[in-house]
């Protein structure tokens, strides 16, 4: 029941340092966190000050602010490939619980082979109009959310609910209920225009 998958760090290691982002963050006299707030940082950079195509909202001191978090979030992919390196890649069509894949097979996916469904994440399902449109809605959709709740799940969940910020309460609330209503009610409706 508290096995990991392989290639996978297990419950019991993974949760307390997670818990430990915040004491080292006060230490360290940052109080923001979150990985959302990188694309912010990288558009900022991007272009200089002076030029024209900058929008205001892209206009402040990203060294400033997001040196710390570009440098957090380049930790991530160097953590990830250390973790490959180290412990290899998980073996594939065991990332899903056997209940997840029965309730997907029900909606129509059969193929569970790879790391994900491959109806869903292929070269093939994304060259179709209605998966370039979904690909595409859904980022516009999950960055516009990011950036109009003013952080992500990351953020909200484990700075602003350790800080007692009643705004990431609020936050975090939506995300599950969005999760919810997105697994229950939009999946199934969703599901079968892209596996025509």
């Amino acid at each position: 029941m508290f096995d990991s998958p392989p290639g996978t760090l297990p419950w019991y290691v993974a949760g307390p340092v997670i818990g430990l982002v915040v004491p080292t963050l006060v230490l360290i006299g940052r109080k923001r966190f979150g990985i959302s707030s990188s694309f912010r940082h990288i558009c900022a950079a991007g272009l200089p000050d002076s030029s024209r195509l900058k929008p205001a909202y892209l206009r402040y001191d990203w060294r400033g602010e997001g040196l710390w978090n570009l440098t957090f979030v380049l930790g991530i992919l160097l953590g990830a490939v250390a973790a490959v390196a180290l412990w290899g890649m998980p073996e594939p069509g065991r990332t899903l619980s056997e209940g997840t894949s029965a309730t997907l097979a029900r909606l129509g996916l059969t193929d569970f082979s790879g790391f994900v469904p491959s109806q869903l994440i292929s070269w093939e399902a994304l060259g179709t109009p209605v998966g370039w449109f979904f690909l595409v809605g859904g980022s516009f959709l999950v960055g516009f959310g990011a950036r109009y709740a003013d952080g992500c799940t990351s953020g909200h969940a484990i700075t602003g609910l350790s800080t007692f910020r009643a705004p990431s309460l609020v936050a975090v609330l939506g995300f599950f209920a969005g999760g919810l209503l997105a697994t229950h009610v939009v999946l199934p409706l969703v599901l079968p225009l892209l596996l025509r």
